[in-house]
């Protein structure tokens, strides 16, 4: 019989941010104990580094440049099919619970019922993050990372809290009706994402640890990539920070942050076990993407780098097996895989493959992964190839960057412009020119963010539209 399927997707969630990840001080038990039981994918990637365009991925199985819903202004809509649909036509309960970060609970997104959920702002979302062109786009009146970062409680801590009640509770509902269906459950929490006040006794954790040096800083020297520089400038949280102090605290709060996720997470499935349902459930954790948390003096998403774009990617569940994963995998893979767990289909990417049938299966290192940037600050598209050992950064207008991971993971040194490299530079290019067209998504990208701005009433009423920084919840 087809198991049951649990998603839980995080926000902002730094894939190596977890104990099971080898992080030397994260605390992450619940985490840890899934990916024991379980497979954790080591290479997972978002589609997308920002949260509207990653979702609508999540949600399509398909590419940015496919859905062409590019930015946090461009919410999904059901308007392309994807794998609740898919669900929907095979009669299999499906419902969600938290943040989706969609346009509208009364679209038809492919879930038969969403429980207090998270959407873009008044439907529309970041409209003043469509202005991309240099001198032309918005620097935020509010500070990222929020105006106050530390111990305490925001909206956002309390609508988790919220969603982890409500999916206990849903649990208990389920197991109490004479129904032995399988279900799919979606459950979205907020943590790690800013802003970056962490519950107290959460935060306590971090508060007497001695927080390590980033790498890449630009006050020791160094210079970042034109593209990233420019992306950046608008939303400078380094420069933001009152004090070291405060920048220290930023560290803690985040960290808090992920284990205060973790304890949601181990509430979740302490009552998914508690009302009968661990034995006969597939649970996948993971995140829409990830977060800089100071690399190279920048914070929050939003680049092709590995902090931004690797995502935490665990399953576990009746017949999958334990262990870790060394293929490399994206959020649309997982896509894939719940419309293939209950025998239906999704038009999902080129590539696309079950995370079933890739854990099964000898590791795969070569397998290419993909990730586009069309978003907020980006002066044009930003592309990520990963394929073996190396990845490319491909910027349109710009130099590209490329890395070789087993030498250099942590992505210090930049071989694009070495002559040594340029064969498998040009053979990477032609890789990534194999999945998009970059200059044309590109040009397509500015193009639709035009008609949008021009739908709403011209730049100017643009620029005006939608939250400083992070969405507001709902009313819990």
């Amino acid at each position: 019989m087809t198991s049951n399927f649990l998603i839980i997707m995080s926000d902002e969630h730094q894939a190596r941010a977890m104990g099971c990840a080898g992080h030397p001080f994260v605390q992450t038990p619940n985490m840890d104990a899934l990916a024991a039981r379980g497979m954790r994918f080591a290479k997972a990637y978002t589609p997308s580094p920002i949260c509207v365009p990653a979702r609508a991925s999540f949600a399509t199985g398909q590419y940015v440049h496919q859905t062409r819903l590019w930015d946090n202004a461009m919410p999904y809509t059901g308007a392309i099919r994807g794998w609740g649909h898919a669900l929907q036509e095979r009669g299999v309960s499906v419902e969600s619970i938290g943040k989706l970060h969609y346009r509208d609970e009364r679209d038809p997104a492919g879930f038969d019922v969403e429980h207090i959920p998270m959407m873009v702002q008044g439907g529309v979302g970041m409209v003043w993050g469509l202005i991309r062109n240099e001198d032309e786009r918005r620097t935020p009146d509010a500070r990222m990372l929020g105006e106050y970062i530390g111990p305490g409680e925001s909206k956002y801590t309390e609508y988790d809290a919220a969603v982890t009640t409500r999916t206990k509770q849903w649990f208990a509902e389920r197991a109490a009706l004479s129904d032995d269906r399988p279900w799919c459950l979606y459950v979205g929490l907020v943590a790690p994402h800013f802003p970056l006040v962490a519950p107290q006794r959460f935060y306590d954790l971090y508060a007497d640890l001695p927080m390590p040096e980033v790498k890449l800083h630009p006050r020791d020297g160094y210079v970042r990539h034109p593209w990233v520089e420019k992306q950046n400038g608008p939303m400078d949280s380094e420069a933001a920070f009152a004090d070291e102090a405060e920048r220290q605290r930023a560290f803690r709060a985040y960290y808090g942050l992920t284990t205060w996720l973790d304890h949601n997470v181990g509430e979740i499935l302490e009552a998914l076990e508690a009302h009968g349902f661990s034995q006969s459930t597939t649970v996948v954790y993971t995140s829409d993407h990830g977060d800089n948390l100071g690399a190279r003096g920048l914070w929050g998403k939003s680049n092709l780098y590995e902090e931004s774009t690797r995502v935490p990617m665990i399953m576990a569940g009746p017949g999958v097996g334990s262990g870790v994963c060394e293929t490399p995998v994206s959020l649309i893979d997982l896509s894939e895989t719940i419309a293939q767990h209950f025998g239906g289909e999704i038009e999902a990417a080129p590539g696309a493959r079950s995370l079933a049938d890739i854990a099964a299966e000898p590791d795969d290192p070569e397998r290419p992964v993909f990730s586009e940037y069309h978003a907020i600050g980006a002066v044009s598209g930003g592309y990520m190839l990963r394929k073996g050992r190396w990845k490319l950064n491909f910027y349109v207008g710009f130099a590209p960057e490329l890395f070789d991971l087993v030498e250099d993971p942590e992505e210090l040194v930049d071989l694009a412009g070495d002559p040594a490299h340029a064969d498998q530079l040009a053979a990477m290019e032609s890789a990534l020119r194999d999945i998009v067209d970059p200059e044309a998504a590109n040009d397509l990208a500015f193009a639709d963010q035009a008609a949008l701005i021009e739908k709403v009433g011209g730049k100017e009423k643009a620029l005006t539209m939608g939250p400083n920084a992070a969405t507001p919840p709902p009313a819990v």
